[in-house]
């Protein structure tokens, strides 16, 4: 398997610390708001590797973080805490708002088939995990006070920058506009990890500490949860293209100087969903939440199918259209699936199977190529393999898509025999007209319909053209045929 490390800006083959088995942890929501679907494209691209990963025959353990406190409204460690900025929104308390959100969140994941992490740690249940980490980075020099707060001394490294290729002159003192500057720091690139009593006094969570009271940043929290759960050597870590700077590159930072080694090999980012305005965010626009599709008539197994048919490191663009296009798409998909009939006695063929499941894999192994992962799904389609065979495959390769495609296909077959059926006993039933002309007629309407589900369209022709010639249109609609005189 082939997977592009933002590590070492390349592509690389994928080789675990320990054979057969990978650790993998997945930055978590910030419970303050409902996740909008830019976010949650991240998520189903990383639960895409995790799916398949466990399909390659690993052992998965994936853990994953809930922010329920410390992460600042501002990427240079100011401004308040987004959860209490919740909290105030709603008249809640924090905890509150952040239960509230974390079960909306998983919800919204329930409904994209995003499969549950392993583990799934709040940064609250950590906090001596926080204290111990933050302790032996003062004492190994890593970390100093200052302003009554606790900061990483980013000097004392010997490449900071390791996502990019920004100097400490272009990332100043964040990557967003309107940082201010905390006059706190030595170094500009210098990271809170523990605010005391002296900042933001309204904060409505606090713990004792040996500064004194106050709460973790942001970014301790990911270390630790990590290193709590999956110990000193880390597989792969994800997250969308935002975290790379700061979040992910203080996580190295802080990890790498309290272990005194290389803590994760690989790093996936998942490039941003943008509206045709740019970036995806919570603040402009409409918000774009599960729900919101869900009440405009979408179903969430299309929004994912959506995101599958662009790669990973792409930005895609969402707008209804091309949802519109990806429900066309997805909807003709489950027709072509449905006209696959079983016939009795038809067994799978196993070699055109494992045919089948080597290009499926094949898409994946090309650093996670969803695309071609659908596009296999499609070769199924067009291969001369039996029913029986092309129905395992697609059942296989749903164990890592998760497009629900035999469940609707099956659906969708019931409903269209459903129709057939009311059809069928509509004419059964029907109380043709008295008068013997018009009988007629309704009589060659019905005759026509036969043809026409019999597959015999030259007769069904035959007999338009001859009721046309006596001066008679007929009207196809989707509640049936209509007629008129010409």
């Amino acid at each position: 398997m082939i997977l592009y490390n933002s590590l070492s800006h390349k592509r690389e083959e994928f080789i675990p610390n320990e054979p057969g088995k990978v650790s993998m942890y997945t930055c978590g929501p910030t419970v303050y708001h409902y996740a909008h679907i830019g976010n949650l494209r991240t998520y189903i691209m990383e639960d895409i590797l995790d799916r398949y990963l466990r399909y390659a025959g690993y052992e998965v353990k994936r853990v994953m973080n809930i922010t329920d406190v410390g992460h600042l409204s501002s990427d240079g460690d100011t401004g308040e805490d987004k959860m209490l900025k919740g909290a105030k929104r709603e008249k809640k308390t924090v905890m509150e708002i952040a239960r509230y959100y974390t079960d909306c969140f998983f919800a919204d994941c329930e409904k994209l088939h995003i499969r549950r992490p392993d583990v799934i740690e709040p940064a609250t249940n950590c906090i001596d995990e926080f204290i111990r980490v933050i302790e032996s980075l003062l004492e190994k020099g890593y970390a100093y006070e200052a302003g009554g707060n606790i900061y990483f001394d980013t000097s004392r490294l010997s490449e900071y920058y390791v996502f990019n290729d920004f100097t400490s002159e272009d990332l100043a003192v964040g990557v967003r506009e309107g940082v201010e500057e905390d006059g706190n720091k030595r170094n500009k690139a210098d990271f809170v990890l523990w605010f005391t009593k002296s900042k933001f006094e309204d904060q409505e969570l606090k713990w004792d500490s040996p500064w004194g009271v106050g709460y973790p940043g942001w970014h301790i929290e990911c270390s630790c949860i990590s290193m709590k759960h999956l110990g000193e050597r880390l597989d792969i870590h994800c997250g969308g293209i935002d975290n790379a700077f700061p979040h992910h590159t203080n996580e190295i930072a802080q990890s790498e100087a309290f272990l005194g080694h290389k803590w994760c090999n690989y790093w996936m980012h998942v490039l941003h969903l943008n509206t045709d305005s740019g970036k995806m965010s919570k603040s402009k626009g409409e918000f774009l939440t599960v729900s919101l599709l869900e009440s405009k008539g979408y179903d969430p197994v299309v929004y994912r199918f959506f995101c599958l048919q662009s790669h990973y490191r792409r930005s895609l663009v969402f707008s209804y259209e091309n949802l519109d296009n990806a429900t066309v798409a997805y909807n003709k998909l489950i027709a072509r699936i449905a006209a696959q009939k079983v016939r009795d006695g038809e067994q799978v063929d196993a070699t055109a199977l494992a045919e089948l499941k080597g290009k499926f894999a094949k898409a994946l192994d090309n650093d996670l190529n969803t695309s071609l992962a659908v596009t296999a799904i499609y070769d199924v389609l067009k291969s001369p393999a039996n029913a029986a065979t092309k129905r395992a495959a697609l059942a296989d390769f749903d164990t890592v898509l998760c497009l629900d495609l035999l469940q609707n296909a099956d659906a969708f077959a019931a409903a269209e025999a459903k129709k057939a059926e009311d059809a069928a006993r509509a004419v059964a039933e029907r109380v043709y007209s008295d008068d013997p002309a018009i009988r007629a007629i309704e009589e060659a309407i019905d005759a026509r319909a036969a043809a026409k589900k019999a597959k015999n369209y030259a007769e069904a022709d035959r007999i338009r053209a001859e009721l046309l010639e006596r001066g008679i249109v007929l009207t196809d609609t989707a509640q049936g045929t209509t007629w008129a005189k010409a």
